[in-house]
Formats: structure tokens, sequence, C-alpha cells
């Protein structure tokens, strides 16, 4: 027998060795004036729960950059979040108390502007005498220059795409004529930047809204949750909106309440908490997006004033009423303005999970070229999920008007009643002047990583940008989503009559596709040829996906 053969058959021996045990040293800070406890937690299933929650956002907070933020806000869901759609331009009957809930939105009507435009009166008239001339000769040109529609969308009639037409023309022009007047006398408007059917949508969760009757179903199966059946749900809600034209400036807009004012209790909110489906609204599978127009990083960070139309009031029933189509415009207001509020919060660090800390003004005004509504909005509190939707006790609120007239009628080429008062009001959103704050604007960014851009390292700068871009284009997925058929819900689920059959669809074998999260997938493929070494086992890029 070979000697190396005999080594291994011999067993090795342990040599046990004594630990000896050494005197504990005193600690200076064992004794305390005042006894500390550990905090008592609470072990029941939803205080763990509450507990992984409060820690997913702790670690969304911590983030860096804002896009490493929004990818974090989607990580759970592969497939994307089943969202409540919040479009601009589709309102149903009814819907005003559902989106000032969802919006947590205090709306008071009012027939001028708020007090803080009392200041910019003067100038304001100055400026309608010298360019009520102009204004009326582009509504007259620009009113009768839209004669033939090509009707390529089968939603919209051709009534609804010439009055969309033509509200584009006039509101650019008029813009055009404003911005011109005022460029040389306030700095903000020659610096500010005007973007043309931006694109703005925005992305956050609401609580208290009731249950699903799927997700009672659901519930039912599992004797731990029969307490819980009715416990409510937080709902992802995405709204998407395209103005017609949008203004953004360095600074943002000063309060127009102060940010102690959140709190009054006399801002009052409607609770809605019946399902949206109920009203009108529908849901779909999509990454959630916060998009206020622009890539982050550009300069003018800050909304001034967006326009947006009404088209959307001509394919209404008739039997809804006119006092439900001045509720569908100040629905649109509050969307709006609230969606483009929030993605620009979003840019500066805060999340629907981390409330912003300071206020944000907008000024939007939506019209047809002849009625004109205008409203400011101030968001002061984006946390509406389960958690803040009882305990947060701020509000945002909104100053609106009803639809006033810009002119009686155009007759043989010419403007007759031109509205002084409508074009002041519109005057005095230019001549708002934004100013700088006091504060730290980005509280949760870091203080030298706060884009992807700023990241050193040419690998993750690279896949993150490329992974964020995919996400917020929401393409749909290389393999689409699994689908219950009809069928398969009557005899699989519903009533288990074909349990004779195997067992190899994905809901017969305890998988839920819907909650893969977006990190569960195979990364791309390094070929030998490109690794960095011939025998290097790294068969696959690496990730750089955020950790929560």
């Amino acid at each position: 027998m070979h000697l190396s053969k005999l080594n291994r058959n011999i067993p090795k021996f342990q040599l046990w060795t004594r630990r000896y045990s050494h005197a504990v040293l005193p600690d200076e800070n064992e004794y305390t004036d005042t006894p500390v406890y550990p905090p008592i937690l609470d072990m029941s299933l939803q205080g763990r729960k509450l507990r992984e929650r409060q820690s997913v956002h702790e670690k969304i907070k911590k983030l860096n950059t804002v896009e490493e933020k929004q990818i974090a806000l989607n990580m759970p869901r592969y497939y994307g979040w089943k969202c409540v759609i919040f479009n601009e331009n589709r309102v149903p009957y009814n819907a005003l108390p559902l989106v000032q809930c969802y919006t947590r939105t205090h709306f008071k009507p009012v027939n001028s502007l708020p007090d803080a435009y009392s200041d910019t009166n003067p100038i304001a008239e100055q400026v309608v005498k010298e360019t009520k001339s102009i204004i009326e000769d582009i509504i007259a040109i620009e009113s009768e220059s839209v004669r033939y529609i090509h009707n390529n969308s089968p939603e919209k009639s051709e009534e609804q795409i010439k009055e969309e037409h033509i509200t584009k023309n006039i509101v650019r022009q008029i813009n055009r004529v404003i911005c011109n007047k005022l460029a040389d006398k306030l700095p903000h408007i020659l610096s500010a930047q005007i973007d043309y059917e931006p694109r703005h949508e925005a992305f956050w969760f609401v609580g208290g809204i009731d249950v699903p009757h799927n997700v009672i179903q659901w519930r039912k199966q599992y004797k731990w949750l029969h307490d819980r059946l009715e416990e409510p749900i937080d709902r992802p809600v995405q709204f998407i909106g395209t103005p017609h034209l949008a203004v953004r400036s360095q600074l943002p807009l000063k309060p127009i309440v102060p940010y102690e004012e959140a709190t009054n209790p006399d801002f009052k909110v409607p609770k809605f908490t019946y399902i949206p489906e109920s009203v009108g609204y529908c849901t779909e599978f999509r990454h959630g997006t916060n998009i206020p127009g622009f890539w982050p990083g550009d300069n003018d960070e800050f909304g001034l004033l967006s326009y947006h139309g009404r088209d959307h009031i001509l394919s209404r029933r008739e039997s809804y009423g006119q006092e439900d189509n001045i509720d569908a415009l100040h629905s649109q207001a509050l969307k709006a303005s609230f969606g483009w509020l929030l993605a620009q919060a979003n840019y500066q660090g805060f999340t629907t999970y981390n409330d912003i800390t300071y206020p944000l003004v907008t000024q939007t005004v939506i019209t047809n070229g002849k009625a004109w509504s205008f409203y400011v909005y101030q968001m002061n509190t984006i946390t509406m999920h389960n958690e803040q939707m009882d305990g947060n006790p701020k509000h945002n609120i909104c100053f609106g008007t009803t639809p006033l007239q810009l002119y009686d009628t155009i007759e043989n080429g010419q403007v007759k009643g031109l509205n002084e008062d409508v074009l002041k009001m519109l005057v005095q959103f230019y001549l708002n002047a934004p100013e700088e704050r006091e504060h730290d604007m980005k509280p949760y960014l870091g203080k030298d990583e706060q884009l992807i851009a700023d990241i050193e390292d040419d690998n993750k700068r690279c896949w993150l940008e490329s992974r964020y871009k995919h996400l917020v284009s929401n393409r749909p997925k290389h393999n689409l989503m699994p689908e219950t058929y009809l069928w398969e819900r009557i005899y699989k689920i519903q009533h288990k009559t074909r349990f004779f059959e195997a067992k190899r669809r994905f809901f017969e074998r305890n998988i839920n596709p819907y909650k893969r999260r977006l990190n569960e997938h195979l990364p791309p493929y390094i070929p030998k040829v490109l690794r960095e070494y011939p025998r290097s086992k790294k068969n696959f890029e690496r990730t750089y996906y955020p950790d929560v």
C-alpha cells in the first residue's frame, strides 16, 4: 500500500484546547442615572409587517440618487403595480370627492385670485392694455384657422380634436405675447423654460380603501386572516397627463398659505373609501413613474404655470348636467396640479413614503380658448398610505374659479366683448415671481451623489441609467404576464371540478407571478471571450438594484 493512500485512511485527531475565561472588564457606562429599557415590540402579525414596511421606507429614504429611489419604488413588482389610472382627460360622473380624497386636497372655490396676487394688480393692468389688441387678433385668427381635421383617434370625435387644435394654437400665441412683453422686466420669465405637450406622470399610494372582493376571497383561505377580512389596503395610483404648454423655472413659487396652516382643521377633505371601479376608474398593470416633463438633472425643475385643454367636456353625457361638468374641471385641475407637483417633489428626493418638508406651489389654467378656469394649488403633503391616511394631519389646498368667458363672440373676424379681468388674472400668473428658499431643498438626497450622472463607477452609472429609462418607458416584458383564462377561473379555481388533471399552471402550484420582484430574472450572459480571464466563472453581468 502506498504511503499516500495510508495517510488518507488515518483519521485526523482534533487537538482540544481549553479556553480560559477572563474577568469581565468593568464598563464605565454600565450604570446610568435613569434605567434604560429595550423597546417593547408588537409581535403580532400586523406589528411585524408594519416594522417591515417601515424598514423599507427608511431604506428608500437613505438612497442617494433620484433614479435609484424611483427604481426602489418598483422593486416589489416585476410586472408592475395594479394602478388606478388617473387620466387627465377622463373624468367620470361625480368624481370630485374621490379625487379630493386621493390627492388629500381641500378645494376652495373663489371668484378671484388669492390676496397674495394683489400686489401685481398695477403691472397686470398695464400689460393688459398693451397686449389687448394683439390678443384679440390672435383669438380671431386662430379660431378660424382650423377648418379641416383628419381624425386618427378613435377615442375622440372630430369636434373634440378641432377644439383641441384651436386651444393649442391660442395658448401658444398668448404665452408668446405675454412672455415677450415681460421678459425684459422679469428675470424669471426671461430664463423660464417652456415645454410643449410635455409628459406629466406621478405615482403614489392611497390607503384606507375598501377591500376588493378577490382580496377578501384570498384572505378567507388562511385562518390567521379571518379577523382581518375587511382591513383596508393600499391602492397604487398613477396619474397620466399631457398639458398643452408648461412653464418651468429654477426656483419654486412662494407659498400661498403658511406651511403651518397645513394642519388647519378647517381644511376639510371628504373621505372616500369605496373602490375606485365603482365610480368609473379603471386599473392597469404598469410600473410607477414620476416624470414632471423632463429628466432628472435639469436646472429648471420647478413649475410656474401649465395650460390644459377641456375638450373632454364635449364627450360627457348631457344627463350629467352643467354642475357636474364644472366639478369635472375642478377634478381635472386637482389631478393635473397634484400630479405635476408630486413628480417635482420626487425629483427633490421625496417619495410617497417620505413626506415633503416644505410646500410646493403651482398655477394651472384650463381653457378651450374662450372659457378660462384658474387654479392655484399648494402641496403640503404626499404621504397617504395606510399608516398615514388617518394619522397625517396635513392637507393640500387648491383655490379655483368657475369658467370665465374671455370674450363674447367673434363677428366678421373681430372679437367682441373682451373681458380684461380674465386676461388680467392670466397675466398675474406670469407676474408671480418665484423665490429662493432658505432651507435645504433636497434633504433626502446624497451630498456628492444626487443623480445617476454623479456616480463615478462607469458600470454602475451606465447600468442604472439604462435600467431607469427602460423602467419609465413601461414597455412590455419579453415574457408577458401569465394569464388566467376564464374557463380556468370557473372550473379550476372557483369550483375545482378538474382535480384529476396534472397541476402545471402557476395558480395550481401556489405561484403568484404578480409578487415577483423586479430583480428576479437572469442578468445578461457574459460569453467566455468577453470575460476578464479565460477561466473566470463569472457567467453573468453584475446588477445594481437598490437593496430595499
